[in-house]
């Protein structure tokens, strides 16, 4: 079953963390992936730009609405998402407690309900 973990955080402001620790962070992500492939259960990983780089479509009230910039105002914000095959919550529990980003962020673990396969939904 696919597991889709992903990184919440409080945004840092530019130059907030030293270069060391992003790099030390990097390393550690590195290692995460890794780990994961090797395990057989790496799917995909993506880590995303900052909020401020964030363009949102919506077509509420009918009315089509692309704007520039996060849609809400929140503390935390989606940081990046790793998707796993496991055979269980268990499982993706497990490899969510091994991620890096858990000493700075939240981790939610959420099944995939259904997955589109080379563009065919399954």
């Amino acid at each position: 079953m696919r597991y889709v973990l992903t990184i919440n955080n409080a945004e840092p402001a530019e130059g907030e963390i030293p270069a060391d620790a992003i790099a030390q962070m990097e390393q550690a992500f590195d290692v995460y992936a890794k780990a994961l492939a090797s395990a057989g259960v790496f799917v995909a990983a993506e880590i995303l730009q900052p909020v401020a780089a964030t363009t949102t479509v919506t077509r509420r009230d009918g009315e089509l609405r692309v704007q520039d910039g996060p849609f809400a105002d929140t503390k935390e914000v989606l940081a990046g998402v790793f998707v796993i095959d496991v055979p269980d919550l268990d499982a993706a529990l497990a490899w969510a407690e091994k991620c890096p980003a858990t000493q700075y962020a939240v981790i939610e673990v959420r099944a995939s309900a259904i997955t589109a396969i080379d563009g065919v939904w399954q």
